[in-house]
Protein backbone atom coordinates (compact mmCIF):
# COMPACT_ATOMS: atom_id res chain seq x y z
CA UNK A 1 0.00 0.00 0.00
CA UNK A 2 1.02 3.29 -0.76
CA UNK A 3 2.20 5.94 1.98
CA UNK A 4 3.15 9.50 2.14
CA UNK A 5 6.76 8.26 2.58
CA UNK A 6 6.66 6.42 -0.17
CA UNK A 7 6.02 9.36 -2.04
CA UNK A 8 8.57 11.37 -0.75
CA UNK A 9 6.70 12.97 2.47
CA UNK A 10 9.30 12.97 5.44
CA UNK A 11 8.62 10.75 7.89
CA UNK A 12 6.12 12.67 11.13
CA UNK A 13 5.17 15.04 8.23
CA UNK A 14 1.68 15.60 7.69
CA UNK A 15 0.82 15.65 4.16
CA UNK A 16 0.36 19.77 3.17
CA UNK A 17 -3.21 21.24 2.73
CA UNK A 18 -4.34 24.27 1.31
CA UNK A 19 -4.06 26.24 4.45
CA UNK A 20 -0.66 25.52 5.04
CA UNK A 21 1.08 24.80 1.61
CA UNK A 22 3.87 27.02 0.47
CA UNK A 23 6.02 26.89 -2.38
CA UNK A 24 9.13 24.79 -1.58
CA UNK A 25 7.97 24.41 1.79
CA UNK A 26 5.11 21.28 1.81
CA UNK A 27 3.53 20.60 4.78
CA UNK A 28 6.35 22.14 7.39
CA UNK A 29 5.43 24.66 10.26
CA UNK A 30 7.79 27.37 10.96
CA UNK A 31 10.01 25.37 13.17
CA UNK A 32 10.62 22.99 10.68
CA UNK A 33 11.53 26.22 7.97
CA UNK A 34 13.95 28.04 10.58
CA UNK A 35 15.74 25.20 11.41
CA UNK A 36 16.21 24.26 7.79
CA UNK A 37 17.06 27.95 6.33
CA UNK A 38 20.78 29.10 6.66
CA UNK A 39 21.76 30.36 10.31
CA UNK A 40 23.12 34.06 8.69
CA UNK A 41 21.83 36.43 5.93
CA UNK A 42 23.69 36.70 2.89
CA UNK A 43 24.92 39.93 1.43
CA UNK A 44 22.05 40.26 -0.69
CA UNK A 45 19.82 39.65 1.98
CA UNK A 46 21.52 42.06 3.84
CA UNK A 47 21.68 44.71 1.15
CA UNK A 48 17.80 44.26 0.93
CA UNK A 49 16.74 44.81 4.47
CA UNK A 50 18.66 47.93 4.48
CA UNK A 51 16.81 49.26 1.31
CA UNK A 52 13.76 48.38 2.55
CA UNK A 53 14.46 49.90 5.83
CA UNK A 54 15.25 53.50 4.17
CA UNK A 55 12.39 53.05 2.32
CA UNK A 56 9.91 52.85 4.98
CA UNK A 57 11.60 55.61 6.65
CA UNK A 58 11.17 58.23 4.19
CA UNK A 59 7.91 56.80 3.39
CA UNK A 60 6.81 57.90 7.60
CA UNK A 61 8.41 61.31 6.36
CA UNK A 62 5.71 61.87 3.56
CA UNK A 63 2.84 60.30 5.40
CA UNK A 64 3.21 62.21 8.42
CA UNK A 65 6.03 65.15 7.30
CA UNK A 66 5.66 67.93 10.32
CA UNK A 67 6.07 65.01 12.98
CA UNK A 68 9.16 63.37 10.64
CA UNK A 69 11.16 65.82 10.04
CA UNK A 70 13.04 66.36 13.23
CA UNK A 71 14.17 62.62 13.26
CA UNK A 72 14.75 62.94 9.90
CA UNK A 73 17.28 66.13 10.04
CA UNK A 74 19.03 64.12 13.47
CA UNK A 75 19.77 60.97 11.58
CA UNK A 76 20.86 63.15 8.67
CA UNK A 77 23.02 65.33 10.54
CA UNK A 78 27.00 64.95 11.30
CA UNK A 79 29.42 64.09 7.82
CA UNK A 80 27.42 60.85 7.09
CA UNK A 81 24.03 59.82 7.98
CA UNK A 82 23.22 56.50 8.19
CA UNK A 83 20.18 54.59 7.06
CA UNK A 84 19.47 52.76 10.08
CA UNK A 85 19.45 56.15 12.08
CA UNK A 86 23.18 56.40 13.13
CA UNK A 87 24.60 59.39 12.37
CA UNK A 88 28.30 58.72 13.20
CA UNK A 89 30.59 60.10 11.17
CA UNK A 90 32.26 56.29 10.97
CA UNK A 91 29.57 53.44 9.47
CA UNK A 92 28.69 50.40 10.83
CA UNK A 93 29.31 47.00 9.02
CA UNK A 94 25.44 46.99 7.87
CA UNK A 95 25.50 50.46 6.39
CA UNK A 96 28.84 49.93 4.69
CA UNK A 97 27.63 47.10 2.70
CA UNK A 98 24.15 49.02 1.88
CA UNK A 99 26.62 51.66 0.39
CA UNK A 100 28.79 49.58 -1.48
CA UNK A 101 25.71 48.14 -2.77
CA UNK A 102 24.17 51.06 -3.39
CA UNK A 103 27.54 52.67 -5.42
CA UNK A 104 27.44 55.39 -3.21
CA UNK A 105 30.04 57.11 -0.80
CA UNK A 106 27.84 58.68 1.67
CA UNK A 107 24.30 59.13 2.87
CA UNK A 108 22.58 62.26 2.04
CA UNK A 109 23.44 64.76 4.35
CA UNK A 110 21.46 67.64 6.52
CA UNK A 111 21.26 69.88 3.45
CA UNK A 112 20.70 67.61 0.77
CA UNK A 113 17.05 66.20 3.20
CA UNK A 114 16.40 69.60 4.03
CA UNK A 115 16.24 71.17 0.51
CA UNK A 116 13.75 68.26 -0.46
CA UNK A 117 11.82 67.88 2.46
CA UNK A 118 11.42 71.49 4.32
CA UNK A 119 10.00 73.04 0.95
CA UNK A 120 6.82 74.04 2.81
CA UNK A 121 4.11 71.80 1.54
CA UNK A 122 2.35 69.87 4.17
CA UNK A 123 1.96 66.74 2.10
CA UNK A 124 -1.48 65.21 2.83
CA UNK A 125 -3.91 64.64 0.15
CA UNK A 126 -7.20 65.75 0.08
CA UNK A 127 -9.15 64.20 -2.69
CA UNK A 128 -11.73 67.43 -3.31
CA UNK A 129 -8.57 69.56 -3.80
CA UNK A 130 -6.12 69.13 -6.42
CA UNK A 131 -3.50 71.15 -5.40
CA UNK A 132 -3.55 69.60 -2.27
CA UNK A 133 -3.04 66.22 -4.70
CA UNK A 134 -0.56 68.25 -6.98
CA UNK A 135 1.57 69.20 -3.65
CA UNK A 136 1.51 65.54 -2.30
CA UNK A 137 2.80 64.27 -5.53
CA UNK A 138 5.51 66.62 -5.49
CA UNK A 139 6.54 65.87 -2.21
CA UNK A 140 6.67 62.23 -2.84
CA UNK A 141 8.86 62.52 -5.61
CA UNK A 142 11.39 64.72 -3.67
CA UNK A 143 11.75 61.94 -0.96
CA UNK A 144 12.46 59.79 -3.61
CA UNK A 145 15.24 61.81 -5.06
CA UNK A 146 17.16 61.67 -1.75
CA UNK A 147 17.66 57.87 -2.06
CA UNK A 148 21.11 57.55 -3.69
CA UNK A 149 21.48 55.77 -7.21
CA UNK A 150 22.58 52.47 -7.68
CA UNK A 151 25.29 52.18 -10.06
CA UNK A 152 25.34 50.30 -13.28
CA UNK A 153 27.69 47.29 -11.96
CA UNK A 154 25.05 46.81 -8.82
CA UNK A 155 21.99 45.59 -10.91
CA UNK A 156 20.55 43.97 -7.51
CA UNK A 157 21.07 47.23 -5.66
CA UNK A 158 19.94 48.99 -8.50
CA UNK A 159 16.20 46.99 -8.14
CA UNK A 160 15.92 47.55 -4.49
CA UNK A 161 16.40 51.41 -4.98
CA UNK A 162 14.41 50.99 -7.85
CA UNK A 163 11.35 49.26 -5.48
CA UNK A 164 12.11 52.22 -2.66
CA UNK A 165 11.33 54.60 -4.58
CA UNK A 166 8.06 53.10 -6.03
CA UNK A 167 6.83 52.37 -2.88
CA UNK A 168 7.58 56.00 -1.85
CA UNK A 169 6.05 57.21 -4.87
CA UNK A 170 3.03 55.25 -5.16
CA UNK A 171 1.78 53.47 -1.69
CA UNK A 172 -1.25 55.16 -0.02
CA UNK A 173 -1.76 57.38 -2.51
CA UNK A 174 -5.37 58.23 -3.44
CA UNK A 175 -6.19 57.69 -6.99
CA UNK A 176 -8.58 60.04 -8.79
CA UNK A 177 -12.33 58.95 -8.95
CA UNK A 178 -13.69 58.75 -13.20
CA UNK A 179 -16.00 61.23 -14.12
CA UNK A 180 -18.07 58.38 -14.82
CA UNK A 181 -17.59 54.51 -14.39
CA UNK A 182 -14.95 52.91 -16.51
CA UNK A 183 -15.94 49.60 -17.80
CA UNK A 184 -12.68 47.48 -19.47
CA UNK A 185 -12.53 44.30 -20.76
CA UNK A 186 -9.40 42.21 -20.07
CA UNK A 187 -8.83 40.47 -23.31
CA UNK A 188 -6.22 38.45 -24.99
CA UNK A 189 -7.06 35.13 -26.65
CA UNK A 190 -3.60 33.56 -25.99
CA UNK A 191 -3.89 31.69 -22.92
CA UNK A 192 -1.00 32.08 -20.49
CA UNK A 193 -0.22 35.87 -20.93
CA UNK A 194 -1.43 37.33 -17.84
CA UNK A 195 -5.30 38.41 -18.36
CA UNK A 196 -6.59 36.45 -14.79
CA UNK A 197 -3.26 37.73 -12.87
CA UNK A 198 -3.41 41.66 -14.18
CA UNK A 199 -7.58 41.35 -13.99
CA UNK A 200 -7.61 40.76 -9.74
CA UNK A 201 -4.39 42.83 -9.22
CA UNK A 202 -5.23 45.99 -10.90
CA UNK A 203 -8.58 45.62 -9.12
CA UNK A 204 -7.02 44.52 -5.98
CA UNK A 205 -4.54 48.23 -6.29
CA UNK A 206 -7.55 50.12 -7.67
CA UNK A 207 -9.44 49.27 -4.40
CA UNK A 208 -6.56 49.90 -2.14
CA UNK A 209 -6.07 53.36 -3.32
CA UNK A 210 -9.36 54.77 -2.38
CA UNK A 211 -11.81 53.55 -5.23
CA UNK A 212 -14.46 50.94 -6.08
CA UNK A 213 -13.77 48.45 -8.35
CA UNK A 214 -16.01 45.50 -9.67
CA UNK A 215 -14.72 42.09 -11.09
CA UNK A 216 -16.88 40.20 -12.92
CA UNK A 217 -15.45 36.60 -13.75
CA UNK A 218 -15.95 35.96 -17.74
CA UNK A 219 -13.61 32.96 -17.46
CA UNK A 220 -15.45 29.46 -16.74
CA UNK A 221 -12.34 28.66 -14.92
CA UNK A 222 -12.74 30.89 -12.03
CA UNK A 223 -9.51 31.83 -11.50
CA UNK A 224 -10.34 35.46 -10.99
CA UNK A 225 -13.04 34.28 -8.16
CA UNK A 226 -10.54 31.85 -6.66
CA UNK A 227 -7.55 35.03 -6.41
CA UNK A 228 -10.22 36.69 -4.83
CA UNK A 229 -11.28 34.18 -2.09
CA UNK A 230 -14.61 34.02 -3.47
CA UNK A 231 -16.45 30.30 -3.85
CA UNK A 232 -17.69 29.65 -6.80
CA UNK A 233 -19.10 25.96 -7.51
CA UNK A 234 -21.97 25.28 -8.57
CA UNK A 235 -24.85 26.01 -5.79
CA UNK A 236 -23.28 29.30 -5.86
CA UNK A 237 -25.25 31.86 -7.79
CA UNK A 238 -22.68 33.43 -10.34
CA UNK A 239 -22.45 34.90 -14.18
CA UNK A 240 -23.94 31.93 -15.93
CA UNK A 241 -27.36 33.05 -14.29
CA UNK A 242 -27.14 36.56 -15.41
CA UNK A 243 -26.25 35.87 -19.10
CA UNK A 244 -28.56 32.61 -19.33
CA UNK A 245 -31.19 32.78 -16.64
CA UNK A 246 -31.64 36.75 -16.86
CA UNK A 247 -30.40 36.64 -12.88
CA UNK A 248 -29.77 40.76 -12.18
CA UNK A 249 -26.30 41.15 -11.70
CA UNK A 250 -26.53 42.78 -8.35
CA UNK A 251 -28.21 39.65 -6.95
CA UNK A 252 -24.80 37.55 -7.71
CA UNK A 253 -22.12 40.14 -6.40
CA UNK A 254 -19.74 38.95 -3.57
CA UNK A 255 -17.71 41.50 -1.72
CA UNK A 256 -13.87 40.48 -1.40
CA UNK A 257 -12.78 40.02 2.54
CA UNK A 258 -9.09 41.11 2.15
CA UNK A 259 -9.35 44.40 0.33
CA UNK A 260 -12.41 46.65 1.08
CA UNK A 261 -13.91 48.13 -1.72
CA UNK A 262 -13.56 45.71 -4.03
CA UNK A 263 -16.09 42.87 -5.40
CA UNK A 264 -16.73 39.93 -7.52
CA UNK A 265 -19.28 38.02 -10.04
CA UNK A 266 -18.21 34.65 -9.33
CA UNK A 267 -17.71 32.47 -12.63
CA UNK A 268 -18.66 28.82 -12.26
CA UNK A 269 -17.99 25.46 -14.21
CA UNK A 270 -21.14 26.26 -15.89
CA UNK A 271 -19.88 29.03 -18.20
CA UNK A 272 -18.23 26.14 -20.36
CA UNK A 273 -21.31 25.45 -21.83
CA UNK A 274 -23.23 29.17 -22.00
CA UNK A 275 -21.82 29.83 -25.45
CA UNK A 276 -24.17 26.78 -26.37
CA UNK A 277 -27.00 28.37 -24.94
CA UNK A 278 -26.52 31.84 -25.85
CA UNK A 279 -26.48 30.93 -29.45
CA UNK A 280 -30.16 30.75 -29.96
CA UNK A 281 -30.94 33.31 -27.68
CA UNK A 282 -32.27 37.46 -28.85
CA UNK A 283 -29.56 39.51 -28.70
CA UNK A 284 -27.23 36.75 -27.33
CA UNK A 285 -24.08 39.58 -27.63
CA UNK A 286 -25.88 42.41 -25.59
CA UNK A 287 -26.55 40.24 -22.25
CA UNK A 288 -23.88 41.16 -20.42
CA UNK A 289 -24.09 44.84 -21.65
CA UNK A 290 -27.80 45.13 -20.26
CA UNK A 291 -26.73 43.81 -16.76
CA UNK A 292 -23.63 45.94 -16.36
CA UNK A 293 -25.22 49.33 -17.12
CA UNK A 294 -27.93 48.26 -14.99
CA UNK A 295 -25.54 47.70 -11.86
CA UNK A 296 -23.17 50.82 -12.57
CA UNK A 297 -26.15 52.72 -13.10
CA UNK A 298 -26.35 54.97 -9.92
CA UNK A 299 -29.23 54.13 -7.66
CA UNK A 300 -31.72 56.90 -5.97
CA UNK A 301 -31.69 55.86 -2.68
CA UNK A 302 -27.94 56.07 -2.64
CA UNK A 303 -27.55 59.69 -4.08
CA UNK A 304 -26.32 60.26 -7.16
CA UNK A 305 -22.94 58.35 -7.28
CA UNK A 306 -21.93 55.17 -9.25
CA UNK A 307 -21.77 52.29 -6.87
CA UNK A 308 -18.67 51.11 -8.62
CA UNK A 309 -15.23 53.36 -10.19
CA UNK A 310 -14.50 50.70 -12.26
CA UNK A 311 -15.79 47.29 -13.89
CA UNK A 312 -12.96 44.77 -15.11
CA UNK A 313 -13.91 41.81 -17.33
CA UNK A 314 -11.90 38.89 -17.13
CA UNK A 315 -12.43 36.87 -20.21
CA UNK A 316 -11.49 33.17 -21.42
CA UNK A 317 -8.46 32.91 -23.94
CA UNK A 318 -10.86 32.75 -26.69
CA UNK A 319 -13.20 34.96 -28.88
CA UNK A 320 -15.95 33.23 -28.76
CA UNK A 321 -19.56 34.33 -27.09
CA UNK A 322 -18.20 35.27 -23.69
CA UNK A 323 -15.35 37.40 -25.04
CA UNK A 324 -18.04 39.31 -26.86
CA UNK A 325 -20.40 40.14 -24.69
CA UNK A 326 -17.37 41.27 -22.71
CA UNK A 327 -16.71 43.65 -25.40
CA UNK A 328 -19.96 44.44 -26.33
CA UNK A 329 -19.88 45.63 -22.29
CA UNK A 330 -17.30 47.99 -22.17
CA UNK A 331 -16.03 50.90 -23.50
CA UNK A 332 -12.24 49.86 -23.14
CA UNK A 333 -10.17 46.59 -23.96
CA UNK A 334 -6.96 45.94 -21.48
CA UNK A 335 -4.43 43.78 -23.18
CA UNK A 336 -2.26 42.17 -21.44
CA UNK A 337 1.23 41.11 -23.51
CA UNK A 338 3.58 38.34 -22.38
CA UNK A 339 6.64 39.93 -23.53
CA UNK A 340 7.59 36.52 -25.78
CA UNK A 341 6.86 36.50 -29.49
CA UNK A 342 4.13 34.17 -29.57
CA UNK A 343 2.10 36.40 -27.89
CA UNK A 344 2.23 39.01 -30.67
CA UNK A 345 1.06 36.83 -33.10
CA UNK A 346 -2.29 36.75 -31.77
CA UNK A 347 -2.27 40.65 -31.19
CA UNK A 348 -3.41 41.03 -35.08
CA UNK A 349 -6.19 38.36 -34.38
CA UNK A 350 -7.52 40.60 -31.67
CA UNK A 351 -6.99 43.70 -33.21
CA UNK A 352 -9.17 42.68 -36.08
CA UNK A 353 -11.89 41.37 -33.98
CA UNK A 354 -11.98 44.34 -32.37
CA UNK A 355 -12.56 46.45 -35.39
CA UNK A 356 -15.71 44.46 -36.49
CA UNK A 357 -17.25 44.59 -32.81
CA UNK A 358 -16.19 48.34 -32.98
CA UNK A 359 -18.67 48.65 -36.28
CA UNK A 360 -21.23 46.18 -36.02
CA UNK A 361 -21.66 46.35 -31.89
CA UNK A 362 -19.84 48.73 -30.02
CA UNK A 363 -19.02 52.00 -31.66
CA UNK A 364 -17.69 53.21 -28.29
CA UNK A 365 -15.09 50.62 -27.56
CA UNK A 366 -11.46 51.23 -27.81
CA UNK A 367 -8.20 50.00 -26.80
CA UNK A 368 -7.31 52.09 -23.97
CA UNK A 369 -4.19 50.72 -22.57
CA UNK A 370 -1.43 47.45 -23.30
CA UNK A 371 0.39 46.26 -20.27
CA UNK A 372 3.92 44.29 -20.81
CA UNK A 373 3.62 41.23 -18.21
CA UNK A 374 6.57 38.45 -17.19
CA UNK A 375 8.94 40.96 -18.60
CA UNK A 376 12.39 39.27 -17.50
CA UNK A 377 15.02 42.58 -18.38
CA UNK A 378 17.75 40.11 -17.65
CA UNK A 379 17.06 38.66 -21.62
CA UNK A 380 16.80 40.85 -25.03
CA UNK A 381 14.00 38.93 -25.99
CA UNK A 382 11.70 41.22 -23.56
CA UNK A 383 12.88 44.45 -24.57
CA UNK A 384 12.69 43.85 -28.08
CA UNK A 385 9.09 42.63 -27.69
CA UNK A 386 7.90 45.45 -25.59
CA UNK A 387 10.21 47.89 -28.15
CA UNK A 388 8.16 46.71 -31.07
CA UNK A 389 4.50 47.19 -28.95
CA UNK A 390 5.59 50.90 -28.01
CA UNK A 391 6.24 50.88 -31.21
CA UNK A 392 3.03 50.26 -33.17
CA UNK A 393 0.94 51.41 -30.25
CA UNK A 394 3.07 54.27 -28.63
CA UNK A 395 -0.36 56.13 -26.97
CA UNK A 396 -1.75 52.53 -25.42
CA UNK A 397 1.57 51.22 -23.97
CA UNK A 398 2.12 51.49 -19.96
CA UNK A 399 5.03 52.55 -19.15
CA UNK A 400 5.01 50.33 -15.61
CA UNK A 401 6.38 46.55 -16.59
CA UNK A 402 5.22 43.40 -15.26
CA UNK A 403 8.49 41.36 -14.06
CA UNK A 404 8.46 38.01 -13.62
CA UNK A 405 8.11 37.35 -10.15
CA UNK A 406 7.21 33.92 -7.89
CA UNK A 407 5.66 35.98 -5.47
CA UNK A 408 2.79 36.95 -8.07
CA UNK A 409 2.66 33.18 -9.06
CA UNK A 410 2.43 32.01 -5.32
CA UNK A 411 -0.68 34.12 -4.21
CA UNK A 412 -3.55 32.50 -5.30
CA UNK A 413 -3.17 29.38 -3.50
CA UNK A 414 -3.52 31.25 -0.77
CA UNK A 415 -6.98 32.95 -2.30
CA UNK A 416 -5.22 36.53 -2.24
CA UNK A 417 -3.84 38.66 -5.11
CA UNK A 418 -0.16 39.94 -4.54
CA UNK A 419 -1.39 43.14 -3.44
CA UNK A 420 -1.98 41.90 -0.11
CA UNK A 421 -0.11 38.27 0.24
CA UNK A 422 3.14 40.38 -0.23
CA UNK A 423 2.48 44.27 -1.22
CA UNK A 424 6.67 44.90 -0.61
CA UNK A 425 7.25 42.89 -3.56
CA UNK A 426 8.31 44.30 -7.00
CA UNK A 427 5.49 42.42 -8.67
CA UNK A 428 2.86 44.45 -6.13
CA UNK A 429 4.67 47.40 -6.99
CA UNK A 430 4.45 46.94 -10.50
CA UNK A 431 1.00 46.32 -10.58
CA UNK A 432 0.33 49.58 -8.45
CA UNK A 433 2.58 51.39 -10.81
CA UNK A 434 0.34 50.46 -13.77
CA UNK A 435 -2.80 50.73 -11.64
CA UNK A 436 -1.72 54.26 -10.97
CA UNK A 437 -1.19 54.82 -14.49
CA UNK A 438 -4.44 53.48 -15.74
CA UNK A 439 -6.37 55.89 -13.17
CA UNK A 440 -4.11 58.98 -13.92
CA UNK A 441 -4.73 58.36 -17.82
CA UNK A 442 -8.12 58.66 -17.37
CA UNK A 443 -8.14 61.67 -14.88
CA UNK A 444 -6.07 63.09 -18.05
CA UNK A 445 -8.85 62.40 -21.03
CA UNK A 446 -11.72 63.56 -18.69
CA UNK A 447 -10.13 66.71 -18.13
CA UNK A 448 -9.13 67.21 -21.54
CA UNK A 449 -13.08 66.27 -22.64
CA UNK A 450 -14.14 69.02 -20.03
CA UNK A 451 -12.05 71.33 -21.87
CA UNK A 452 -13.25 70.32 -24.95
CA UNK A 453 -17.12 70.60 -23.91
CA UNK A 454 -17.56 66.82 -24.55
Amino acid sequence: MTTPSNLGWPDGIEEPTRSSRRLGWPGRDEASREAAAPNAPGPEEVAEEVVEEVAEEVAEEVAEPSARRPEIRAQASGSGASPTGTSSAVDSPVDELARTALGVHEWPTSDVVDKHVDNGVDGSVDGAAHGTVARDLTDREAVASVLPEAGDDTPLARALAENARKRIRLTGRVLPKPASPRVLTVANQKGGVGKTTTTVNIAAALAQSGLSVLVIDLDPQGNASTALGIEHHTEVPSVYDVLVEGVALADVIQPCAAVAGLYCAPASIDLAGAEIELVSMVAREMRLRHAVRAVVAPSPAAGSEPPYDYVLIDCPPSLGLLTVNAMVAATEVFIPIQCEYYALEGLSQLLKNIDLITSHLNPDLRVSAILMTMYDGRTRLSAQVADEVREHFPEQVLRATIPRSVRVSEAPSFGETVMTYDPSSSGALSYLEAATELADRGAALADRGAERGE
